[in-house]
């Protein structure tokens, strides 16, 4: 055991010296700062790397991860990531991205006694109840599965465009865009669930309107707001 912690240090030390050599500048350039263009909210799985299923460098990407990718307003832990990515990272995307054979999904859909992990499976059993018909009227349990996968994607894009300070920086900057994505394992391919953003915020804002819509948009006229 002891050696196989060891070697995260080997491999440590051997990752500085492979970028030294293509970039003997990169420690600095990482060191300088951040500026990410993505916040990206994912699943805890060992198996799902974010910066690396999407091609990314450190630096480019903002992330937050947690069991099933669960954006609740009452944790704090996801809500102040949003909240700075969104305010002082000005990120342009935010992205929800759950993955196919996700163990917490599978576990909220199971009759059974979790202790501690209730309360948070609870928000995906919610997702459950919201769209039973369209779940229960799946027969194939993989099928019904991943379709709740997906389905608790979409629920937390929701959640994140509920918020007062993503609904202020689109209408003052036409930024952040939410969307909601899914990776397959078994292929490697990023599913792009078409969020469709706007009309989702449109919809929203009927109950959820956090904003002075006219207050921000006079101050983005007068060129004020930041």
């Amino acid at each position: 055991m002891k050696q196989s912690y060891q070697k995260i240090f080997e491999n440590n030390e051997k990752w500085i010296q492979k970028k030294l050599e293509l970039d003997p500048q990169y420690f600095d350039t990482l060191a300088a700062g951040q500026n990410p263009q993505y916040l990206y909210i994912g699943c805890s799985d060992s198996r799902v790397s974010a910066e690396e299923l999407m091609g990314l460098t450190p630096g480019e990407l903002f992330v937050h991860r947690n069991i099933s990718n669960v954006v609740n307003t009452l944790d704090m832990s996801s809500t102040a990531v949003i909240q700075y990515a969104v305010e002082h990272l000005k990120v342009k995307h935010i992205i929800v991205c759950g993955h196919y054979g996700c163990g917490g999904v599978k576990a909220a859909m199971t009759p059974q006694d979790l202790g501690l992990l209730n309360p948070w499976l609870r928000t995906i059993r919610d997702v459950y109840r919201l769209h039973q018909k369209e779940l229960d009227a799946i027969e194939d349990e993989h099928a019904r599965y991943d379709r709740l996968v997906e389905l608790n994607v979409e629920e937390n894009c929701i959640n994140v465009i509920k918020m007062a300070c993503v609904q202020e920086q689109y209408i003052a900057n036409h930024f952040p865009i939410v969307h909601g994505w899914v990776f397959d394992m078994k292929t490697g391919k990023i599913i792009d669930l078409d969020i469709d953003f706007e009309e989702i915020l449109k919809d929203i804002q009927k109950v959820y309107d956090l904003t002075n819509t006219e207050w921000l948009m006079s101050k983005k006229n007068n060129k004020n707001f930041d």
